[in-house]
């Protein structure tokens, strides 16, 4: 059986996602711009309701839409989230944080790391604006720090996945079982089990994966 994790805007289609079959579910805010963080009582209801017919939840951390370069108040922003989340009970949290440059912000990445306090902790698909050589250095950082997956597109978000395969393909081989690669993105209840079957994984990502 394939899992998936269904990325939900908001609490309102959670109770229909959990009974539709979502096998663990990712929660945000504002989908238009690629996710931001939910409100602390939206965080604290998902949670509650989750739990309650034993499915995870990972919350999205992100200050704002646009880029994954933060400055200091996004980073304080965030930290005051992952802790809330975690006051709160969520399963995991997903960040990212990128520098100008366009490689990850690990000083960054270590503050938000520190808040998790242990909790999971997922990679968000700000690893898809690095290039190939910074990803594979993304993974084995990712590893040392314990992260359980890495969500990706394999490529532009305006790609359709089928075109990002080959590049998944060889994320998927470097990562070579130390770390979850999870492809996400133009994934639909249509298309899901091809993907995975192509790429040879057991899990996917989408906001539209329960037919």
């Amino acid at each position: 059986m394939l899992y998936r994790e269904v990325c939900l805007e908001n609490y309102t289609d959670l109770p229909q996602a959990v009974l539709d079959g979502a096998d663990r579910i990712e929660i945000c805010d504002n989908l238009a711009v690629g996710g931001t963080t939910i409100s602390k009582g939206v965080m604290g209801e998902a949670i509650k309701y989750t739990h309650e017919k034993n499915i995870p939840l990972v919350i999205l951390v992100r200050a704002r839409g646009g880029n994954f370069v933060y400055n200091d108040i996004e980073l304080k922003i965030m930290e005051a989230d992952i802790l809330e989340a975690q006051a709160l009970g969520a399963d995991a949290v997903c960040i990212g944080a990128l520098t100008a440059d366009g490689q990850v912000d690990y000083e960054a990445m270590e503050i938000l790391i520190a808040a998790a306090g242990g909790m999971e902790l997922v990679f968000n698909m700000a690893f898809d604006e690095l290039n190939f050589d910074e990803q594979k250095q993304t993974i084995d950082w990712a590893c040392e720090q314990g992260f359980s997956r890495i969500l990706t597109h394999g490529g532009p978000k305006d790609t359709p996945i089928e075109a990002n395969l080959g590049h998944l393909k060889e994320l998927i081989a470097y990562a070579d079982k130390r770390i979850t690669i999870l492809p996400g993105g133009k994934i639909t209840a249509k298309n899901a089990q091809a993907v995975a079957d192509a790429l040879q994984v057991t899990a996917v990502h989408g906001t539209k994966l329960l037919a």
